[in-house]
């Protein structure tokens, strides 16, 4: 009888061997190291995780991760990770993206994604600026931010408030992290990860190149004061109060994940016929 037991996976053993491209310092590299934390504590297959991204900074994670991955188009990552998870439900699947990718061309997918309700997680890197196209505001950018030359006054309106519209949209998991906290972003994804329904893992992330302010800023005004809440109302009352720098687990609420009921698959035979002249 064979005693041995199985070789724990590593998070080294989770990472391509493709060394990122980011800039040095740059967010998200705590983050791919967070995730790859989470994927080990869980122990999952790494042939049963895919990782879907759209476009930007944050988005070349798929590449770096020993998983399966799909690099999409601009905001575009969450309607193929919910097709890729209905159609091959034993995946474990994962979405990273940035601000831009996510809240702005993404904003409709990111809405009907909550509203939805798939068995997915959403790593959402917001540094409130587009760090890949030379640094203007975003859609979380604060209305008084200057440091773009595109809006030298600021953008002039207020930041979008993604926890919020996740909430209200119908997400059944929000999260605040740092890239500060590596660790603590890992608990999180964890949960996220086990936690059914949408996922919605919100990262303050520095782009130490055109917000370099940002890695003492999150320092300094970070705190974990969230303590989970299964009721929606509690959840959204303290989001109005929110600075924008509580991190925690906000919310898990309990709507079954989205799941159509299973099709028999065609077999090659009958695709074949379908398209025979």
């Amino acid at each position: 009888m064979n005693t041995t037991e199985p070789t724990r996976l590593t998070p080294k053993q989770y990472k391509s061997d493709i060394k990122p491209v980011w800039c040095k310092g740059c967010g998200d590299f705590s983050v791919i190291a967070a995730i790859t934390r989470g994927l080990s504590q869980l122990q999952l297959p790494r042939e049963n995780v895919a990782f879907v991204s759209g476009i930007g900074c944050s988005s070349r994670i798929p590449a770096y991760s020993a998983v399966y991955g799909f690099h999409g188009v601009h905001g575009r990552a969450l309607p193929i990770a919910t097709g890729l998870k209905l159609a091959r439900p034993e995946l474990t699947v994962l979405v990273a993206g940035g601000d831009g990718d996510g809240f702005s061309i993404g904003g409709n997918h990111f809405m009907h994604s909550c509203r939805r309700n798939v068995d997915l997680t959403y790593v959402v890197m917001d540094n409130s600026v587009y760090g890949m196209t030379k640094g203007q505001a975003s859609p979380t950018t604060a209305s008084d931010w200057t440091g773009s030359k595109l809006t030298p006054e600021g953008p002039g309106m207020p930041p979008f408030r993604p926890l919020e519209i996740a909430l209200s949209a119908g997400a059944n998991f929000i999260s605040r992290a740092t890239a500060n906290d590596p660790n603590g972003m890992a608990e999180q994804i964890v949960e996220a990860i086990r936690h059914p329904g949408f996922s919605l893992v919100h990262v303050l992330c520095p782009c130490v190149t055109y917000r370099p302010e940002q890695q003492e800023l999150f320092k300094a005004r970070a705190h974990a004061d969230w303590q989970s809440t299964t009721e929606r109302a509690e959840a959204m009352h303290r989001l109005a109060d929110d600075d924008g720098y509580t991190t925690g687990i906000l919310y898990q609420g309990d709507r079954p994940a989205f799941m159509p009921p299973a099709e028999p698959r065609a077999t090659l035979e009958q695709i074949e016929t379908e398209f025979r002249i």
